[in-house]
């Protein structure tokens, strides 16, 4: 069943998923978890949300790239290995950024910070765009932790408060506006605050 899902979306092409990362450097990586966990705790805790995503990417069977920031892509290889293809996120504000990725769609995005995200999550995602022009994974902050697009849709990144509980609301009124309707998948949390810890204690040490 799983290599069913693993079939391309509508036009042929399999649906490619960007994960978004940052460079685990101390004091840059996983801020808000600094006065927790102190600089170099918080970027070991995103090192391991990284890998971990990653090996869900990996384990899904879709082609996926990861879309950096925060240092040259020499110290990404040398972290994860030459073998994950590697793209830079760009410039620009989160949506910026996203609608870069986005542009060549069919295209799933998924962001680091996501302890429980398994392989089927990304293999449902990629399922609903055969019979969906987009999927979306709520976050239970009121964000979306998955944007999944079947073409690009330019009118979702444009301004908007990013980081905050609107951004879900927000963006299924912009699919509204232009006629679509999503598939939705479950709601999964961030690990972003320092009270989300208690959920993962594990990722913490």
């Amino acid at each position: 069943m799983a290599g069913e899902m693993r079939g391309a979306a509508r036009g042929g092409k399999a649906p490619r998923v960007a994960l978004f990362a940052r460079f685990p450097e101390p004091g840059r990586a996983k801020t808000r978890l600094i006065p927790t966990l102190g600089a170099e705790g918080a970027a070991a805790l995103h090192r391991r949300l990284t890998e971990r995503a990653l090996s869900a990417l990996r384990a899904s069977g879709l082609p996926f790239e990861l879309r950096h920031t925060g240092a040259a892509p020499e110290a990404f290889r040398a972290w994860l290995g030459e073998e994950v293809p590697l793209a830079e996120q760009g410039e620009g504000d989160l949506g910026a950024r996203m609608a870069w990725a986005a542009a060549d769609a069919p295209a799933i995005l998924v962001g680091a910070d996501l302890p429980d995200l398994l392989p089927r999550h990304l293999i449902a995602a990629a399922a609903a765009l055969e019979s969906h022009p987009a999927v979306i994974g709520p976050a239970e902050d009121g964000g979306y932790w998955l944007l999944g697009l079947r073409e690009p849709m330019p009118s979702l990144f444009e301004p908007m408060a990013w980081g905050t509980e609107t951004v879900f609301a927000e963006t299924m009124t912009r699919f509204a506006a232009g006629g679509v309707t999503p598939a939705l998948l479950e709601t999964l949390a961030d690990l972003d605050r320092p009270e989300d810890l208690a959920r993962w204690p594990e990722l913490a040490g």
